[in-house]
């Protein structure tokens, strides 16, 4: 070996070519990265965390090494992105299983397996299967959708709130996918004619990923949804997911109260849970005792105590509620108001002493309060008990690489970076109603959505139109998704 400690002050990105020479638990295990290879031989990224047994086996197996020594987590971090970056795509694997599945082999154990990168297993199928939890976690995607129809399947992936084509397997393939889901998740593979609802946890490229699992049956088979849930502390950080400053602070004021309800709402897939868990996130666990009860559990939260809605076995929202108040509960989460005994129980929780949070499929801040009183909610209740409604969307984010300058405002182009999208990311836009006096009174007295929101504008609340402007002027979105999120509103 030789140069071993030099640095190079600004390094290229690592070939995933170069990198595949060693199989990635080698590389994990012993921290080193084969990051290129050219006439004068390979370059190799240590750290100080590096095995000198590895490298001195890397030695022997190549020969002469450039090594180049870079911080532990920089080198974690370049490891995972290039086995990540393998030219492995969903629609390759496919090709390649479409010659040659054998179903006999579906049946096997599940590999034992830290990380899906480690995976050499040749099964087709479950190559099949790693290939597209992989390219999804790389890309982001929140969903994979495996649907059947008369003369093929198709796979799609939700990506910033979109859904696109990844692969169309054949359609004799389509069974033997959802059945090595189904194991994966440890379901019922016999059972065709019931939906059936699992989970999977696995590692991908290092990141923890929770995957839950949904099956349906169909006229052409059973269709699966994955949904894809990374145990990332960023993602449950009221900052990082866009919330103005102004905002922020309204929002810790209304979770710091001892009792009352606070809700978030908005429609499916616009964050609200990811919010509820920001929130308690931000909360005191040792001194508190903080109780969730929702369906289903999407993050695990240390310090919390969540539980699961099963409604096969009687385990619904109001059931569940009733036991947690005789749990001696500071703080309740309550995935979503469905009725009108969950809507009541959380009203006479936070009445007696407890601060409710919970989620509600309303398209506005102000429309929550009808929504509850349309329930059976009585006024009088609903206007001593309420702190406020968080009204909330994501915009998708403009492709920093891609985006253009036009007419004073930014505009999508579409990339390899983005998939042609345009978009790469989302940001959250707010609106918060918070109550006072006049609007308590109001509430009490029956006045409608209009005059709510009249008198929380008053009051100094932006709309979610109005928080999105701050998206537009810094040229992060484009009016168009705006337009397409909020509407007119």
């Amino acid at each position: 070996m030789r140069g071993a400690g030099v640095r190079a002050p600004e390094r290229a990105a690592p070939s995933p070519l170069a990198a595949r020479m060693l199989n990635y638990g080698f590389a994990r295990s012993g921290q080193l990265l084969i990051a290129r290879q050219d006439a004068h031989g390979l370059e190799v990224w240590t750290s100080e965390r590096t095995r000198p047994a590895a490298l001195a086996e890397v030695a022997r197996r190549f020969g002469a090494l450039r090594v180049v020594r870079i911080d532990g987590e920089e080198l974690t971090t370049a490891i995972n992105r290039a086995y990540s970056l393998q030219d492995s795509s969903a629609a390759q694997i496919v090709g390649e299983v479409e010659g040659e599945v054998d179903l006999s082999r579906l049946m096997q154990d599940i590999p034992e397996i830290e990380d899906l990168l480690e995976s050499e297993d040749d099964a087709p199928i479950i190559r099949m299967i790693n290939a597209l939890l992989t390219q999804a976690a790389r890309e982001g995607a929140s969903d994979i959708h495996i649907e059947p129809f008369e003369q093929s399947s198709v796979v799609r992936f939700r990506v910033d709130g979109a859904l696109r084509d990844i692969v169309r397997p054949k359609k004799a393939l389509h069974g033997a996918l959802i059945s090595r889901i189904k194991i994966m998740a440890q379901l019922d593979i016999a059972e065709k004619r019931l939906p059936q609802d699992g989970r999977i946890t696995l590692r991908v490229g290092g990141r923890p990923v929770d995957v839950r699992v949904s099956t349906l049956p169909t006229g052409h088979g059973e269709r699966a949804v994955l949904r894809m849930l990374e145990k990332d502390a960023q993602r449950l950080n009221l900052e990082a997911l866009g919330m103005a400053a102004d905002t922020r602070a309204q929002f810790d004021r209304l979770i710091g109260k001892p009792h009352g309800i606070v809700l978030v709402t908005g429609p499916t897939g616009s964050g609200k849970t990811t919010t509820l868990y920001a929130a308690l996130s931000r909360l005191e666990t040792t001194a508190t005792n903080i109780m969730t009860v929702e369906d289903p559990i999407e993050y695990d939260l240390t310090g919390i105590g969540q539980t699961q809605v099963n409604d096969r076995i009687g385990m619904n929202f109001a059931r569940a509620l009733r036991s947690i108040l005789r749990q001696d509960p500071d703080v309740i989460m309550i995935g979503e108001i469905r009725d009108l005994e969950t809507a009541q129980i959380a009203v006479q929780a936070s009445l007696t002493g407890h601060l409710v949070l919970a989620t509600l499929h309303t398209n506005d801040a102000a429309s929550a309060v009808t929504r509850l009183t349309d329930m059976g909610v009585e006024p009088y209740l609903l206007a001593s008990s309420l702190l406020g409604v968080l009204a909330q969307r994501l915009v998708r984010q403009l492709c920093p690489a891609c985006r253009i300058e036009r007419d004073g405002s930014w505009h999508p182009v579409g990339c390899d970076r983005c998939n042609q999208t345009g978009y790469q990311g989302r940001r959250g836009v707010y609106e918060l109603l918070t109550m006072d006096d006049r609007v308590r009174r109001m509430i009490h007295d029956e006045q409608s959505d209009a005059e709510l929101l009249s008198a929380g504008r008053e009051g100094g609340m932006r709309t979610l139109r109005e928080d999105a402007d701050r998206w537009l002027s810094s040229g992060v979105t484009s009016m168009e998704e705006v337009l397409r999120v909020t509407g007119d509103v």
